[in-house]
């Protein structure tokens, strides 16, 4: 049992060694990727004032899903809806329709856009995933990289169509879960601040970051635009509501338990391998030294298997030879006697 066991611990552990080494290091750059079956919906609540009108309180959703069929294993392909519409009885819906004189929307739109997978950088040929009609971006868009640095980002503003930095402010909790925070600020630069209309424009946004995902936990936001006249466009604070935070924190939690897992696996089977591996050595050295030690088997011509007797030796025919007794067991030694078989 032995001799069969040593040999197939150590081809478990050579498994083992060869898995650690897969998980190590091919497997996270595998795992560590945006899916491409991404559908969420993020909802805002805050206060604005639109044009002329009293400040009051606003809703806004963000949604965003992944086109699988044009992303491919290392872009994603990304389409997104945002909706911004007044609230003031608290009974709005998530958008509403232009029309009408008592619409409740503020403003709408769309964007498309494909990002790396990994860094959660723009792809530099846009038109590559979404056609002729694509539109330019840079920087990150609406996600940071996996592992998170605690550096400044390049980070998409729409209103300018370019990237601003956003700067890295600390760490902070965000319902247990260690984020990082980030600082996005742009005060009075000129920009388009509705189709066709040129103003004045000022963020300032602040995003807390899951470091292990890249995710976007919690974000909040006042901007401003300003028309040419002076006069008010938008004014208005935004920021993630209670319900948004809480189920991102979850989400961040579960993925992040098991990028954590798959980060400890290499270990594990790398122990395990070596146990193996080791034991195994114990057993072949053991096995080795019992065939070391054991009596050589000796045959006789009449094909008897056995050992011969101590003072006994087999002779050439059959005969049996007895050979002198041992040294200091008489004053005489007996002549030897020998006794043939018949040819």
């Amino acid at each position: 049992m032995r001799k069969i066991l040593a040999p197939l611990l150590l081809g478990v552990g050579a498994f083992c060694w060869t898995t650690a080494l897969l998980l190590l290091v091919w497997v996270p750059g595998q795992v560590k990727k945006t899916p491409l079956d991404t559908n969420s919906l993020t909802r805002l609540q805050g206060e604005a004032a639109y044009l002329t009108e009293s400040r009051g309180p606003v809703k806004a959703i963000s949604r965003t899903v992944a086109d699988g069929t044009a992303s491919t294993g290392d872009t994603v392909v990304f389409q997104t809806f945002t909706c911004l519409v007044r609230n003031g009885d608290g009974q709005a819906g998530d958008c509403a329709s232009a029309e009408g004189e008592g619409s409740r929307l503020i403003n709408a739109g769309t964007d498309a856009f494909a990002t790396d997978r990994v860094s959660g950088l723009a792809v530099q040929d846009q038109e590559k995933y979404l056609g002729a009609d694509a539109s330019p971006h840079d920087g990150l868009i609406n996600k940071f990289p996996f592992d998170t640095e605690e550096k400044t980002y390049p980070f998409w503003d729409g209103i300018l169509d370019k990237a601003v930095d956003a700067t890295f402010e600390g760490k902070e909790d965000v319902l247990g879960l260690p984020t990082y925070k980030f600082n996005l600020k742009v005060d009075q630069a000129p920009a388009e601040i509705s189709s066709g209309i040129e103003g004045i424009y000022s963020v300032d946004k602040t995003m807390w970051i899951d470091p292990v995902t890249g995710a976007i936990m919690k974000q909040q936001e006042t901007q401003v635009r300003t028309l040419p006249d002076g006069g008010n466009a938008l004014n208005m604070a935004l920021a993630f509501t209670d319900e948004t935070v809480a189920a991102n924190v979850d989400s961040a939690k579960k993925n992040g338990s098991k990028l954590a897992l798959v980060g400890r696996l290499p270990w594990i089977a790398g122990a395990i391998g070596l146990v193996a591996i080791g034991l195994g050595l114990i057993l072949a050295r053991i096995n080795g030294r019992e065939e070391e030690q054991a009596q050589p088997v000796m045959a006789s011509e009449s094909g008897h298997i056995g050992s011969s007797r101590f003072g006994e030796q087999p002779a050439l025919g059959g005969a049996t030879a007895v050979a002198p007794a041992a040294a200091g067991a008489g004053e005489a030694t007996a002549p030897r006697r020998v006794t043939l078989e018949k040819e």
